[in-house]
């Protein structure tokens, strides 16, 4: 065949017409390290996971006046919101919650009887406790004029006379009252003479760029999600009551008596606890109130999402000072492990401050009562437990939701890995500094991992990802595991110092803002400087579990460096850590980056020239979830 005969059958394969090649089979890229299928980067949040040059978020500012009667449990409030639409588009209707119709005889928890979460001694009964009845709208009006309402269960639809432009504001008034129930859902509620108040006014719901209207109803697993603002707020009790609240008492001349001025003071400057009212004094109301008649209590919040108060007339009150901060305990003379929770107050809001962004409001208070653990602006509610650990881990865990999600105002009701698991990541080394020397304080920082064994049994556990609302382990899945993944994040494949710079950068980032998970996916890497979409995948959208093996170890050729044969059998990817001992006794520890599986399941180790392997061990240290122990280690027989 002559070159110009085989020159033109070569042009004729080619240009034969695709029905006759052979057709070649579309398939999935199914790499490990694929990219994420993360929402595209917009002029409102950016390919780096930070706002862009249009980011906005709603406004919505408070000004509420209320009285509680003691004798009824009755509380009654006025209320204008202020709300400032900045987002791009009119809104014909606004959404609210009204979440004290939880405990309505036809909400969705009467109707449900959901069981209650139970974390360690802490119980969270999110029923009302046998307590039926719903808040009544006495008025709701719209510059004087009836609004256009419709309630559904713990949300409140507002139909506005005309739509709300852009950068435009309206004022909502309402009227309400309702019966404090002795247990509300968990996280409000009364004990004999003490009130602790939340989730007690009409509140705005969150409208945000990624997903409109956020009105998903309050069942009581997933917690919250709302818009920053001012509160100014008047609260008027009986004569003998004291009052905590989230922002700055306004008129201490007006309900403080000269001596509790002078020791609030003080405490300011002092580094220890400062008996604001004595055990002596707790509960004489001769020498802990000014006058006998009832007091209103005038306080104001600056950019906070939410405001909380407790009322009791018996409490003994602690106060220290920490960089401008008032730190405050208020406790019952029964709470015994109280004397010490200034001490657990003070060291908790300084760490966090130091070592990841410093607490933004004038004080941090917490009050011991029948709510079992919970968190607003400024103010948490902490139980009286059984030992100090316990003790410890909760008012410093509910102090900790001052960061996540006060200070970074993730949708919890969505997300509560962004929330409760964030919390209890940096939880863990406060702890462990707390109680340092101690076996609690030594082991803590591993407890995760001890409870990943009975808590990933496979068709049970379900994805960080999943709806808390549907989760049948929140403990886990909420709290413990994202605890765990940070931990990992940290310490085993970013480092320490650049995990904390990019944690840093993320909560400075996302401060009194609305992220999301890309946005936090997405600082994470462009601070650090590493992929980490691999690491996402793993963790927070599957259930995948992770089982690294030394399958052989074989002696080496010409270049006589033995070969240490790895693989990763089960379907997470991390870094591995590899111990080698060799037949004179001596080991070695290599950290091998988890761009070994870059090829696949399975990768070879060289071990150096000349040294004969006796055992090849991977994760000697145990610091990973690995499934399967049998198969971490070889040994020369």
């Amino acid at each position: 065949m002559s070159n110009f005969h085989r020159f033109a059958v070569m042009l004729a394969t080619v240009a034969a017409p695709l029905s006759a090649q052979p057709r070649e089979l579309s398939v999935a890229d199914s790499s490990p390290f694929r990219q994420l299928p993360l929402p595209s980067p917009n002029e409102y949040r950016g390919g780096d996971g930070r706002p862009g040059p249009r980011y906005w978020q709603q406004r919505a500012d408070y000004r509420i006046v209320a009285s509680l009667d003691t004798a009824t449990h009755m509380l009654r409030g006025r209320e204008t919101i202020h709300y400032v639409n900045n987002a791009p588009r009119a809104l014909p209707y606004l959404w609210l919650q009204v979440e004290q119709n939880i405990c309505a005889p036809t909400s969705i928890m009467s109707t449900l009887d959901q069981p209650p979460l139970v974390f360690g001694e802490v119980s969270f009964d999110f029923s009302c406790g046998g307590f039926t009845g719903q808040p009544s709208l006495d008025t709701a009006t719209i510059a004087g004029a009836p609004m256009k309402r419709t309630r559904y269960g713990t949300t409140l639809r507002i139909d506005l006379p005309r739509p709300l432009a852009p950068g435009a504001s309206v004022d909502l008034d309402f009227a309400w009252h309702f019966t404090v129930p002795e247990q509300g859902v968990g996280r409000m509620g009364r004990d004999g003479p003490l009130y602790e108040i939340a989730q007690w006014y009409p509140r705005m719901a969150v409208y945000d760029d990624v997903r409109g209207w956020n009105q998903e109803p309050y069942i009581g697993a997933g917690e919250f999600y709302l818009e920053y603002g001012d509160f100014d707020v008047t609260l008027t009790l009986p004569a003998s009551y004291l009052v905590a609240a989230t922002g700055e008492l306004r008129n201490p001349e007006a309900v403080l008596t000269a001596a509790q001025r002078a020791r609030l003071a003080a405490a300011r400057r002092s580094d220890t606890a400062v008996a604001i009212v004595t055990r002596a004094e707790a509960g004489d109301p001769r020498r802990t109130r000014p006058g006998n008649h009832p007091y209103t209590w005038h306080f104001t919040a600056t950019n906070v999402r939410d405001f909380a108060w407790a009322g009791a007339p018996n409490w003994i009150w602690d106060a220290s000072g920490y960089d401008g901060i008032l730190i405050q305990t208020l406790y019952r003379p029964t709470a015994d492990k109280w004397p010490e929770a200034q001490k657990m107050a003070r060291t908790t809001i300084k760490h966090f401050s130091e070592q990841w962004y410093r607490y933004p409001w004038p004080h941090a208070t917490t009050v011991e009562g029948p709510v079992q653990g919970m968190e607003y602006p400024m103010l948490t509610f902490v139980p009286n437990l059984s030992n100090r650990q316990e003790q410890f881990w909760d008012l410093a865990h509910e102090f900790g939701h001052e960061w996540f999600p006060m200070i970074v105002g993730s949708n919890e009701r969505l997300y509560p890995w962004m929330d409760e698991g964030f919390n209890s990541f940096i939880d863990l080394r406060n702890a462990a500094l707390y109680f340092a020397g101690t076996a609690y304080g030594d082991t803590i920082e591993v407890n995760p991992l001890h409870l990943a064994a009975t808590h990933t049994t496979a068709g049970q556990e379900q994805p960080l990802i999943t709806n808390p609302t549907e989760v049948r382990d929140l403990m886990w899945t909420g709290y413990q595991k994202p605890a765990l993944m940070l931990h990992l994040l940290r310490t085993e494949v970013l480092g320490p110092e650049r995990f904390d710079a990019a944690f840093r950068d993320y909560i400075a980032t996302w401060a009194f803002k609305h992220p999301t998970p890309a946005d936090f996916f997405r600082v994470m890497r462009d601070a650090s400087g590493m992929d980490l979409d691999w690491f996402w995948r793993d963790w927070v959208y599957t259930t995948a579990r992770l089982d690294q093996a030394v399958d052989s170890v074989t002696a080496g050729g010409a270049d006589r460096r033995a070969r240490v044969w790895l693989s990763s059998r089960g379907t997470m990817i991390m870094p591995a850590e590899l111990r080698l001992t060799f037949d004179d006794g001596t080991t070695e520890t290599v950290r091998l980056p988890v761009q070994m599986w870059n090829l696949g399941p399975r990768f070879t180790y060289r071990a150096p020239a000349g040294r004969t392997v006796r055992r090849a061990e991977v994760d000697p240290r145990k610091v990973y979830p690995d499934m399967d122990r049998a198969n971490d280690a070889w040994e020369r027989r």
